[in-house]
């Protein structure tokens, strides 16, 4: 019977609108009324009169979206919110994976019920980021360098162009980060940034300086502190890894050599791996602020001696597996999150000696207790930065230079240039025709006769 596209809301709408007035009008206005009715509805005659004559329907009653009831209480989020944030903002699934670890230390600080226990070990991750929206809108990402090329023993240390694929620890890629603030001028403090590509494992140590034997220096101790043996490097062309003194390091004519590469030249992608942690394991906790004093690199390097115990035994993390082309998709696969310590456990190259004081470690450090004193050593840190003064340098006025500008100013004439007195006003002529080819020619009048004299005028 609806012979239109007009919805059938629109038309009950309609219906209600022009009822009273129908039933309330003469003869004349319900005639005028009913033609009008059908032609906009659609409706056959006696059906709109049938519509028109009886009372209106009742109203239908709003829907109501049958609603789910909230399987998770707000006092277990609140709980969640506060593992997050001691455990440094963990993502959803390596958040997930944390829980169980770090729960038995949570007992002590919050009346947790069996209920509430139950809830966060079966909260999903993607319902964890639906409930932690909120707290993270207000993390900001910044971005800065200060790498110089170094152009020494490039040709004896070799460029690696291959993807890692190693069974084995040991092989790090490494990285400086400078902590220079909005001035690079004089020497402040870097971090040298180190990542085990098989089990994830992290080190830092804090240089005062670019020089090569603080770079070697801090790359002995950090051989001291792993928990399996180096077996290889992988930088970049920085001029304090491309040197004499790290080339040497790693040439070890008593003991087995280390394998030393570098990645290509103004390719980050070489060395994602440690270009990553330098912005989750240094920039998002240190910042940009400018450190360039003693007592800064001996407070820097405290920290980084707690973040390592943090970061390797109680931060799960979540390793590439594989990727997967599907047209102009990639789709990727990572394996269960795991800390690095896990995972240098199921490696049989592991020292012993250092996996059984690390397992002491991790059974008696209670997380909330390090996570509070990293929270105090980063604001002792910060006192601890160098800052420029707020107040605004003097603005000098600049000296007037007198200059003259010809009118064919960038190779066009411009009518807003100013001829000098002595020169003559330059007369509105045909320009010579040039050739295309042979045999075709193209004539081009003057700007100012193509414009109407306007550039005559001007000059």
């Amino acid at each position: 019977m609806e012979t239109n596209g007009m919805a059938r809301r629109s038309k009950q709408e309609y219906l209600r609108t022009i009822h009273t007035r129908y039933q309330q009008a003469g003869r004349a206005e319900k005639t005028a009324m009913l033609a009008e009715f059908t032609q906009v509805c659609g409706y056959h005659r006696k059906y709109a009169i049938g519509l028109l004559n009886r009372p209106l329907p009742a109203s239908p009653r709003p829907r109501r979206a049958p609603r789910r009831a909230a399987c998770y209480s707000e006092a277990m989020i609140r709980v969640l919110a506060q593992v997050w944030e001691a455990s440094g903002y963990l993502c959803s699934q390596r958040l997930k994976a944390a829980l169980p670890q770090w729960l038995p230390w949570m007992r002590p600080r919050v009346s947790l019920t069996a209920a509430l226990e139950r809830q966060l070990l079966a909260i999903s991750p993607r319902q964890m980021d639906r409930r932690l929206q909120p707290r993270k809108r207000t993390l900001k990402r910044r971005l800065y360098g200060t790498t110089r090329p170094g152009s020494l023993l490039k040709h004896q240390i070799p460029i690696k162009t291959d993807h890692w694929d190693v069974q084995k620890p040991g092989y790090l890629e490494i990285d400086l980060v400078s902590h220079s603030g909005a001035s690079a001028v004089g020497e402040f403090l870097h971090t040298l940034d180190s990542v085990d590509i098989q089990t994830c494992w992290v080190e830092r140590q804090a240089v005062l300086g670019k020089s090569r034997h603080g770079v070697v220096q801090a790359m002995t101790t950090i051989e001291q502190q792993l928990p399996f043996p180096l077996r290889g490097i992988d930088s970049d062309n920085g001029s304090e890894f491309i040197n004499d003194h790290l080339y040497a390091f790693c040439q070890r004519p008593a003991g087995q050599a280390i394998q030393f590469t570098r990645s290509r030249p103004y390719k980050k992608d070489d060395n994602a791996h440690v270009e990553q942690k330098n912005w989750t394991h240094v920039r998002k906790l240190i910042g940009w602020d400018r450190y360039d004093t003693h007592a800064a690199l001996e407070a820097l390097n405290v920290l980084y001696a707690d973040l390592r115990l943090f970061q390797n035994l109680f931060q799960p993390s979540m390793k590439l597996a594989a990727k997967i082309r599907k047209g102009s998709r990639l789709i990727r696969r990572y394996d269960r999150p795991q800390t690095p310590f896990e995972r240098v456990c199921a490696c049989p190259d592991a020292d012993p000696r250092k996996l059984a004081a690390l397992r002491g470690v991790l059974q008696t450090t209670d997380p909330f207790a390090l996570s509070a004193r990293l929270d105090q050593q980063l604001e002792r840190l910060s006192r601890l930065a160098h800052r420029p003064s707020p107040q605004p340098r003097e603005a000098r006025p600049l000296p007037r230079r007198r200059t003259t500008r010809s009118p064919w100013h960038g190779w066009t004439f411009s009518p807003r240039v100013r001829r000098p007195p002595h020169a003559p006003a330059r007369p509105a002529v045909k320009k010579p025709a040039h050739t295309v080819g042979p045999g075709a020619t193209i004539t081009r009048l003057a700007k100012g006769e193509a414009r109407g004299n306007t550039a005559a005028r001007g000059a």
